[in-house]
């Protein structure tokens, strides 16, 4: 296995450890998918780019969908997540999320997970394209904090389980299309280490720093989905980026983003005019699916000249803001906003990845012994557009699923390899914070939320212009990030040129219909 990353690393006494599982990411999908590896008293490896807690898992407020209400049933979530997703779900993937669904979540309450309840029983919000309140959430909006803080808590009691931080997976080591481990970058120390399995899992996230505007922490940089395809993995369906309607839009203030669940309990979309505008573009008005929420909104900033439109809570009970959403109302009065009073600015900004590595229902790759769950993973189940908060509880669901299937179908054998080496690169000084920026404005003009060939084919020149890069050595851990998402960006924007219709996240203005041929997905492989 080649690496295209560093350079002349002395690979004798390369330091190399066995593990029964390497788990790659420390998100919901990554720290449950640990805890029941433990469970079928195995042991794991679980490798972080930073501290355990740096995940957009953390940053998840809306909550987590299941079934779990009496009004409620897996057929109705099924049906809520199929219509979202614009003909594209693959509907056995759908069936395994919404059925399965509620006892993972069960899972979280019985590791200690503490969701808001209401008169003695779980509270449930309404989201966006749901039919039902069914959005458990915990501390109003801090949900995936709350998620976060469990799995953490857990992962790191369970002596199973062994957890690197600040711990940089550079390549997945591969020989006959057989993963049997990976590279790993210490940057605190510089150290090249190896670590070997027959199962591999991809838990790595999502790419939002791949666009200026995002609602993703510093370490969502595609990473996963980087190497995935340098190894050979397919790829399906990466045209599909999903862009939150509701981001903060403030002068000096962090792109934060304000919950969908916002505006489920009854909050106003309004332009600069203060004309409430969503009733004018879709039944579901404010509860529409959130491409149609983007798009309205785009539209309205073209129509009125402006940059922003506001969200308004005016009308609402102040205890309920008050008890819905505290975090939210923090944040923006650290900025002089009440938000019980005041019109918040919002404006849409990238959020999710819906495609990404092509897995099957058991997260299997096209790679052998290379497995993915969460959202560097693509099973199908999002479709063209995620339904809001499927999103936690997908990497649930899959991340069980990959472990009960490795315990009976695990790989006898992998390959006995001891020789490593890297592509002889160059070595010269590179400003990847300059290529960062640059490809940060480039994504968010040309791959954005609204694409046309013409702005796609000056994205791809862009990437090109960077080929270059390829024979220049990555020498620390942001030179990796930056290599990453050049390789992400690219893949994107061929993606989305390929696909010529509008579907779902995925709008192109010169080709503004969904055609029927073109209901089913996009795979491409290195």
């Amino acid at each position: 296995m080649e690496s295209d990353f560093l350079v002349n690393f002395d690979t004798t006494g390369l330091v190399e450890e066995q593990v029964d599982y390497i788990i790659l990411g420390s998100g919901i999908a990554g720290l449950y998918t640990a805890l029941t590896v433990s469970k079928q008293g195995k042991n794991a490896v679980v490798i972080t780019k930073q501290d355990i807690d740096d995940s957009n898992t953390d940053k998840a407020q809306g909550g987590i969908a299941a079934a779990l209400d009496t009004t409620d049933s897996p057929e109705l979530h099924y049906n809520d997540t199929l219509m979202a997703g614009d003909g594209l779900c693959d509907q056995d993937a759908v069936s395994i999320l919404v059925n399965e669904g509620p006892d993972r979540v069960i899972d979280l309450i019985e590791l200690g997970t503490q969701f808001d309840y209401k008169d003695g029983e779980l509270a449930f919000a309404r989201e966006g394209a749901h039919s039902r309140r069914r959005i458990l959430h915990a501390s109003g909006d801090a949900t995936g904090a709350e998620i976060q803080r469990i799995l953490s808590k857990r992962v790191r009691e369970d002596s199973k389980v062994k957890i690197l931080k600040r711990h940089m997976a550079v390549d997945l080591l591969i020989h006959e299309n057989i993963c049997y481990g990976v590279l790993v970058y210490c940057h605190d120390t510089g150290i090249m280490k190896v670590f070997r399995s027959s199962a591999v899992i991809l838990a790595t996230g999502g790419l939002g720093m791949l666009y200026k505007y995002n609602t993703n922490p510093e370490v969502a940089t595609g990473d996963g989905l980087a190497m995935a395809y340098r190894a050979g993995a397919e790829m399906m369906d990466m045209e599909f980026i999903q862009f939150h309607p509701t981001v903060l839009s403030l002068p000096g203030a962090p792109r934060f983003l304000i919950s969908e669940a916002v505006r489920g309990e009854g909050a106003y979309l309004r332009n600069r005019f203060g004309e409430r505008f969503m009733p004018g573009y879709h039944e579901l008005a404010e509860l529409a699916p959130r491409d149609i929420v983007v798009r309205a909104i785009l539209t309205e900033l073209a129509n009125t000249a402006s940059e922003k439109v506001f969200l308004d809570l005016s009308h609402l009970p102040a205890n309920l803001i008050k008890e819905r959403f505290p975090t939210i109302g923090r944040t923006c009065a650290r900025y002089g906003l009440d938000i019980a009073k005041d019109l918040v600015p919002v404006a849409p900004a990238a959020h999710y990845m819906m495609g990404g590595v092509k897995t099957n229902l058991n997260g299997e790759t096209s790679v052998n012994g290379l497995y993915a769950c969460g959202e560097v993973a693509c099973v199908g189940v999002h479709g063209a557009n995620r339904l809001a908060s499927n999103s936690l509880l997908d990497g649930l669901v899959f991340g069980k699923r990959i472990v009960d299937y490795v315990e009976t179908h695990r790989l006898d054998n992998t390959p006995d390899k001891n020789e490593f080496s890297c592509t002889k690169l160059k070595s010269e000084p590179v400003d990847y914070e300059r290529i960062f920026l640059e490809l940060g404005n480039i994504m968010n003009k040309y791959v954005g939320a609204v694409r046309t060939e013409q702005g796609l084919a000056k994205a791809l020149s862009f990437f090109s212009s960077y080929d270059w890069l390829k024979e220049i050595q990555a020498p620390d851990l942001r030179a990796m990030e930056v290599k990453n998402l050049l390789e992400v960006g690219a893949l994107i924007a061929h993606f989305a040129i390929t696909r010529t219709e509008s579907r779902g996240s995925h709008y192109r203005l010169d080709y503004p219909q969904s055609l029927e041929h073109w209901r089913k997905h996009v795979i491409l492989k290195k």
